[in-house]
């Protein structure tokens, strides 16, 4: 069974910096892509950065030049850290991992999501 725990989310005021984790843990063979999603109250989830295995990154405009995706592949834990937040970027962040299990079976796994919250 594999499980996706996120952390780091909470309040900041406009202008801030928040980094989340989300670690994977279970019986994972190897892991893909891994990326982070966002919603908004009344809002469709959007990908905010996704990273690929063979390390590409892409962020829509909404956050380029201000989130940035990393991981790290021997604790499998994928990180967001975000500067110059502003009110806009309020929403809950899910990370979402592309993996592959120790019985070769592939899925794309969702954390529960942490709430980031910035106050203007």
């Amino acid at each position: 069974q594999v499980q996706l725990v996120e952390s780091g989310g909470g309040l900041v005021q406009a202008g801030g910096s928040l980094r989340l984790s989300c670690a994977a843990s279970g019986s994972i063979f190897s892991i893909n892509a891994m990326g982070w999603y966002r919603q908004a109250p009344g809002k469709q989830r959007e990908l905010v950065a996704a990273l690929t295995s063979g390390g590409t990154t892409n962020y829509p405009d909404s956050v380029k030049g201000r989130f940035t995706i990393s991981r790290d592949n021997a604790k499998n834990t994928v990180y967001l850290q975000m500067n110059s937040l502003k009110p806009e970027d309020t929403a809950v962040y899910y990370c979402n991992i592309d993996l592959v299990e120790a019985s070769l079976k592939r899925g794309r796994y969702w954390g529960r999501g942490t709430q980031v919250t910035v106050s203007s």
